[in-house]
């Protein structure tokens, strides 16, 4: 039997250049699934991503999701492409296994916490306070740690500065979309790091979300960061999603 991915629709140009495209998986010319390509809104037409995979549940375990994932890497080289990406559900093992195995590498991570109505304490010492016009000046030109989603609308809702003991120890910016607050950028200043602040300044994120009334708060962390992985977790973070790319040689 012959897996193949057959057009599902006329395949749709941006006028940035972006381009997407819904296929069918069949077997024999029968459908068993669907899949959609796409290049990256973000990174531009050199990187396509895997946005949608299904098989249909009578021919999944019979390696139809493989085939097809191969099948549409194959088309994102001949779109141009030089990476493809992922991003599989945290719950979902199976298809984690079957990315790996065709050697995707992880990325990043998306970590979310569910909120309750009460703010937690902050600890002895530390409080956090808006952050200066020239403060956000100054950070604006730096890279940021975290980020949301690709192609993700965000709100900014809090530029902070954590001082403890009234010296600046660290700072956050938070943004929310649809109920969720992100994490878009924690940093503990180098001379104050391994003190705790870290856990403090993902506290004070989850005080202006819940002050905000927003319901949950997610953060995004890159792979191999086990530091950050293991803090999230401690504080009740659940990994939702994990990125995961390929370079197509």
């Amino acid at each position: 039997m012959t897996t193949t991915l057959r057009p599902a629709e006329p395949l749709q140009r941006e006028a940035d250049g972006a381009l997407s495209r819904h296929y069918k998986v069949c077997v024999n010319s029968r459908p068993v699934g669907a899949i959609h390509l796409a290049t990256h809104p973000l990174s531009g037409p050199s990187v396509a991503q895997i946005r949608e995979l299904g098989i249909d549940e009578p021919d999944r375990r019979r390696g139809r999701g493989t085939v097809a994932a191969l099948a549409a890497e194959e088309v994102a080289r001949g779109w141009g492409c030089r990476r493809i990406e992922v991003s599989v559900p945290g719950a979902a093992e199976a298809a984690l296994r079957l990315a790996t195995a065709l050697g995707y590498l992880p990325r990043e991570r998306t970590m979310e916490k569910r909120l309750g109505g009460t703010p937690p304490v902050l600890p002895a010492g530390s409080r956090g306070r808006p952050m200066t016009e020239a403060e956000a000046r100054a950070k604006s030109g730096q890279e940021h740690a975290t980020s949301p989603p690709a192609g993700l609308a965000i709100e900014d809702m809090a530029f902070s500065v954590l001082e403890h003991e009234g010296t600046p120890v660290g700072t956050l910016r938070l943004g929310a979309r649809d109920g969720t607050a992100y994490v878009l950028d924690v940093e503990t200043d180098e001379r104050y790091r391994r003190r705790g602040h870290g856990r403090t300044l993902l506290l004070l994120a989850e005080a202006h979300a819940i002050a905000a009334g927003r319901n949950g708060i997610r953060i995004n962390v890159p792979a191999g960061n086990t530091p950050a992985e293991r803090l999230c977790e401690s504080l009740g973070y659940e990994t939702i999603t994990y990125l995961l790319s390929k370079d197509l040689l």
